[in-house]
């Protein structure tokens, strides 16, 4: 019998869930290396999606919503959703 414990997996669905309801400050609290949010931006005359800290810092530029969720998950950001 092992003494290790489980480390309870979360899903994404669950983590977009729960930071639509946070406010901006709430965001700002959680600091920099652990959310980021995305919005639609152009760029060469084209719709790109970039991908921003939570204090706004730019991070990254990417072709779709899509990779950007992605590329938030892929680096261990949990990813904010504003409207």
């Amino acid at each position: 019998m092992s003494d290790e414990k489980e480390t309870p997996t979360v899903s994404l669905e669950f983590l977009l869930a729960r930071t639509r309801a946070m406010t901006g400050q709430e965001l700002r609290t959680l600091g920099i290396s652990e959310v980021a949010y995305c919005r639609s931006v152009i760029q060469d005359g084209a719709l790109r999606v970039a991908i921003h800290a939570a204090d706004g810092t730019p991070m990254a530029i990417m072709e779709d919503e899509a990779s950007a969720l992605q590329a938030m998950v892929d680096n261990e950001l949990t990813p904010a959703l504003l409207h």
